[in-house]
């Protein structure tokens, strides 16, 4: 394998993301950047997953033996430590290697990224959720420091945007995992708050069934409701922005949104495969997010 090829391989799934991930008209500076957070934000989820390229190329860039590659919390630890390096010295691993100018010319702090490692460290201890505000708490490290830092990467951080931002990314994530229902099971994971599950009758081997019966179904639209919620509560954030930025930010919304459509569009019957909006449907939602921004403006 050449080296550095596991990096190519991490950015190829920025297309697989509901959302654009650095889109053609924003400033190259700004794509440049959003794509080293999001090149670290993959590859720490596809080590906590299992998920890296075969080879053990990005276990040698972190100084781990390649038949130790499939040790999650080791990786997660190695991956840590290349990380500091970022602040503090010269990191290893070439997808850290690139976010560092990024961390210089923006100023930005350890913090966002020990939260996304964090997150992965926590989904290999806790594969369910009893309540819904312990999965809250698992968005405010999973999800929310990715919005953190595109407000950094920016320079549009207040107090304000970054609540806002919270909401959501933490919407973001609760759509993801609704879509990704029967693919989290495989990895023995539920984000299905237990109490949700009980209310609506739902048990773990329903969730495993061909397709979500009348409860399960019942259970997805009550969740997606509340991402819903939370992508209201999150949308003025579109509006305290201006030009190019602005598009950016309604293109996260209108992606929650479109993909809570396609869910609706699929009965909320999510497991027979995740249900993805159309690019014509997430460019209508693009419209109508600004449109709205325009009026509360």
């Amino acid at each position: 394998m050449r080296t550095g090829s596991s990096s190519h391989s991490t950015l190829d799934k920025a297309t697989e993301e509901n959302f654009p991930v650095a889109p053609f008209f924003l400033p190259r500076a700004w794509r440049d950047d959003l794509m080293a957070v999001y090149g670290f934000a993959r590859l720490v989820d596809d080590i906590g997953d299992g998920d890296l390229a075969p080879g053990g190329a990005d276990a040698r860039h972190l100084g781990v033996a390649p038949a130790d590659a499939d040790d999650r919390p080791l990786m997660l630890d190695a991956f840590e430590t290349d990380l500091r390096r970022v602040f503090d010295g010269t990191p290893h691993h070439p997808l850290l290697k690139a976010l560092q100018p990024t961390v210089r010319r923006c100023s930005l702090t350890p913090e966002p990224f020990l939260g996304l490692i964090a997150a992965n460290r926590q989904d290999q201890r806790v594969a369910r959720y009893e309540t819904y505000e312990e999965l809250l708490a698992y968005c405010e490290l999973s999800a929310n420091p990715v919005g953190r830092l595109v407000l950094a990467i920016t320079g549009t951080a207040s107090p304000e945007r970054i609540r806002r931002s919270d909401a959501i990314c933490t919407a973001l994530q609760i759509v993801e995992h609704l879509q990704d229902v029967k693919e989290d099971l495989g990895r023995n994971r539920i984000y299905l708050p237990a109490e949700d599950m009980a209310r609506f009758h739902v048990t773990q081997a329903d969730l495993a069934a061909p397709r979500g019966s009348a409860s399960v179904r019942a259970l997805v639209a009550f969740e997606a409701e509340r991402a819903g919620s939370l992508l209201n509560e999150g949308t003025p954030l579109v509006g305290s922005v201006h030009g190019r930025l602005k598009l950016l930010l309604a293109g996260f919304v209108a992606g929650g949104r479109a993909a809570l459509d396609a869910v609706a569009a699929a009965g909320h019957d999510v497991l027979p495969g995740p249900p993805k909006p159309t690019k014509a449907r997430l460019m209508r939602e693009v419209g109508a997010v600004l449109r709205r921004a325009r009026r509360e403006g």
